[in-house]
């Protein structure tokens, strides 16, 4: 397995794939990165060449805000909603979709597991 900033990405998956491993680079931050390390988007990772990897290491380093400092910026954000009071702050605290989904059936995967009556205690 590669190694890519912290990141073990599979070697059995083609290079523009394989970059969606890491958090925050998506298809077309792949594409782009592939683009200027002058390397082909279908080679397999296991056929790169060292050179290869260090370059697509350093613009990923370089150029995109990825992993630790991507995941906390998010986390600051979300925290800073939720202090100003903003609508979109309180549906984080409360646990419920942000973007304006219904709530009446269905986002159970913010809700959680339905609480039926009667199901509270064992006895």
């Amino acid at each position: 397995m590669a190694r890519i900033v912290g990141v073990d990405i599979p070697d059995n998956k083609q290079i523009e794939i394989a970059l969606t491993y890491i958090f925050g680079i998506g298809r077309s931050s792949a594409r782009q990165i592939l683009e200027k390390a002058r390397v082909p988007h279908n080679v397999k990772t296991k056929d790169l060449t060292e050179d290869q990897t260090v370059k697509i290491r350093d613009i990923i380093e370089n150029e995109y805000k990825i992993e630790g400092s991507l995941r906390s910026e998010v986390t600051i954000n979300i925290k800073r909603l939720m202090d100003i009071g903003a609508y979109r702050g309180l549906r984080h605290r409360h646990g419920l979709p942000a973007h304006g989904q219904r709530t009446h059936t269905n986002a159970r995967t913010r809700k959680g597991p339905r609480t039926r009556p009667g199901s509270k205690r064992k006895k």
